[in-house]
């Protein structure tokens, strides 16, 4: 919540206040709030706290903020210029092999998070050392494998049937 909080505050600080350093601030500001949201996990958890998926969210929320924060501020930023400001072009729906290799390239970051958040699981379970308090952290790393697994087959699968562009009746 608090990424698009803060890349909504960017966002708007950036195209309707016209300030655009002080907007590029707000949308930097976007793994540190998911950095802290990480600490009071681990926090909460090593005072004692039995772990639940929502702990397990804070580390996937840290993981996919790094991987995808980027290419997630600049979709943002796209729509928030067609849609909102009325400015640009409309964004473009990729298709055939531009799109395969756009969803390739999405579940390569899909990876890049479940290594960066899946180590954060990983050490809080190490930390913790109480299977009983980290089964929930342990289930949602599993769970989380299995989904990346999906996501990189499912972006392969575009390669060999792509999609195709949507014809424009007249």
């Amino acid at each position: 919540m608090g990424f698009w909080v803060v890349i909504l505050a960017g966002l708007i600080t950036r195209y309707v206040c016209n300030k655009k350093r002080l907007g590029l601030f707000f949308l930097a500001l976007t793994p540190v709030i998911d950095l802290l949201l990480l600490v009071v996990t681990a926090t909460d958890l090593y005072n004692g706290a039995i772990a639940t998926q929502v702990h397990a969210i804070a580390a996937i929320y840290l993981g996919v903020s790094i991987a995808f924060g980027k290419s997630l501020i600049r979709w943002a930023d796209e729509r928030f210029l067609y849609y909102v400001k009325k400015q640009g072009t409309k964004p473009a729906k990729k298709t055939g092999y531009a799109h395969a290799r756009h969803s390739v390239k999405g579940a390569l970051q899909h990876i890049l998070a479940f290594f960066i958040g899946g180590g954060f699981l990983f050490a809080m379970i190490y930390l913790i050392e109480d299977a009983n308090k980290t089964e929930a952290l342990s289930q949602m790393l599993k769970l989380w494998a299995l989904i990346v697994d999906l996501d990189m087959v499912i972006s392969l699968s575009y390669f060999i049937w792509p999609r195709a562009e949507k014809s424009s009746s007249a």
